[in-house]
């Protein structure tokens, strides 16, 4: 399976674009593709969206951080948007092929890599934080350059995860962390007064009791004060909702929003749920936007007269004749219909007048039904690659038997795959049963289809643990598998 993941390095230089141009030239990798690029003046502040691979990504984001360090001076920077080193701020998210815990594997990488190349110092933000306070980006860069520099030197707290008791004297440190994707979007106020916008900023952030999954400040941006904010799970807290409630808000002090502005990219399903959220559509679907249903028509996913040509290749490798896919893949693949049917059934329900008490609840679900969905599709193909390496280490064994130790190191990865999908599965039943009381009524069918499918994928995914083990000696091992299995079945 292919992986894509994307980085979005910040960097403090909005004004010179010769450095930016040299900054973005040195990240020209093989297997890495630039997206965007955004140069704010008033913020000093550039901001670069790159996907990739994993590896080539990671070797860019270090490459672009040390022609950050050699360029860029804080010692002489002056800007809007707070910062900590010359390059900011660089954080992973998963797009295809690859989960969170994958993107704190690449940070954790490139943050460790960053010292040793640079002597740049690094904080491990959110996902990727190794202390519970750090996972906030604002906590890590209170102070800015100029006061972490002084407090690091006596405060033991402030010292990064890579690096030692001094930040670089004109790079800074550079934060870097695994997270979803994040809207960074900014609503402009028609007044100059930046006051208002300080306090509509804080009444709509998370951290003073606002909004989940918001965090603001205000600032003065050509002459207009603003009102930016980074959207940390669009999903659970929409990006009209937070526009609804800037406009609230200003509106108590005499001002109305006089535009706003998305810095960097934006997830389709983004502007689609606004769209949803302004029109108020009933039953509105992505499907029924003619390029969405047009893409996935051109791109196999659906045929014109159903879905059968969606789902018709991967029954076909099924039945043909060969060890892989087989029933661990199949597991997978029923765990991962299971969660998709949830998700749909709760946020066909979120939203609407009769379940708005239940809107907390529901956008919990959507978010770790999302998750699994993702992680179970991505076991369809890990579970077939897991037992196509059992068998290459079978022959090697066989030629050398020497080589006998990689059998039982082939047989635990082959275990620790269906278990997780086990696992995952009888999360997803639980949630479609908690999904029943709070979700439409007419929906109770799918929810049913989801709880047998899941159920099916939780069975699979144990006999499958079940017939691994007969191949493994290692008895620490062994018994940890049977009680993760014991517990699934109690």
């Amino acid at each position: 399976m292919s992986t894509l993941v994307e980085c979005v390095p910040n960097f403090s230089e909005g004004r010179d674009k010769a450095k930016v141009d040299a900054i973005v030239d040195a990240m020209k990798v093989d297997g890495v593709w630039l997206l965007d690029r955004e140069m704010d003046a008033d913020h000093n502040r550039c901001v670069i969206t790159l996907v990739g691979d994993r590896a080539a990504l990671a070797e860019a984001a270090i490459r672009g951080v040390g022609k950050a360090a050699e360029l860029i001076d804080l010692t002489r920077h002056q800007g809007a948007h707070p910062r900590l080193g010359a390059a900011d701020v660089v954080p992973f998210i998963p797009i295809e092929g690859v989960t969170l815990e994958d993107c704190v594997a690449i940070a954790n990488h490139v943050a460790e890599e960053i010292w040793k190349r640079f002597q740049v110092p690094t904080y491990l933000y959110e996902a990727a934080a190794r202390r519970p306070e750090r996972q906030g980006l604002e906590n890590i860069r209170k102070g800015q350059f100029e006061g972490v520099r002084e407090e690091i030197k006596t405060n033991v707290s402030r010292h990064p995860d890579f690096g030692g008791a001094a930040l670089h004297p004109t790079a800074g440190a550079t934060v870097v962390g695994a997270r979803k994707p994040l809207i960074a979007y900014n609503v402009f106020l028609n007044t100059p007064d930046v006051e208002i916008a300080k306090k509509v900023a804080k009444s709509v952030r998370f951290s003073s009791g606002g909004l989940r999954f918001v965090k603001g400040a205000g600032f003065s941006v050509r002459g207009l004060a603003q009102v930016s904010m980074n959207l940390t799970d669009f999903e659970q807290t929409p990006i009209a909702r937070v526009f609804e409630a800037v406009k609230r808000e200003a509106a108590r002090y005499g001002v109305l929003p006089l535009s706003s502005e998305i810095v960097g990219l934006v997830p389709k399903k983004a502007i689609e749920d606004a769209a949803e959220w302004f029109l108020q559509v009933e039953n509105f679907d992505s499907s029924l936007i003619l390029e969405n249903r047009l893409a996935a028509v051109m791109g196999g996913k659906m045929s014109v007269g159903g879905l059968r040509a969606g789902v018709e290749p991967f029954i076909e490798q099924l039945a043909a004749p060969t060890a892989t896919p087989g029933g661990g893949s199949a597991s997978a693949a029923a765990g991962a219909m299971a969660a998709g049917l949830g998700h749909m059934v709760a946020s066909m329900s979120r939203g609407k007048k009769a379940f708005l008490q239940h809107e907390k609840e529901l956008s919990a679900a959507i978010a770790r039904l999302s998750e699994l969905k993702e992680a179970l599709k991505v076991a369809i193909d890990a579970d077939a690659e897991a037992y196509n390496l059992v068998m290459k280490a079978f022959k090697a064994a066989k030629a050398d038997p020497s080589a006998a130790g990689q059998v039982e190191e082939a047989s635990k990865g082959a275990t620790l795959v269906p278990m997780r999908v086990a696992e995952m599965s009888a999360e997803v039943v639980r949630i479609l049963k908690s999904l029943k009381p709070i979700t439409n009524p007419n929906m109770a069918s799918d929810l049913a289809v989801g709880a047998s499918l899941a159920g099916t994928a939780m069975q699979g995914g144990v006999a499958n643990v079940e017939i691994n083990l007969s191949s493994i000696k290692d008895v620490a091992f062994l018994a940890e598998m049977k009680k993760r299995v014991s517990d699934l079945t109690r």
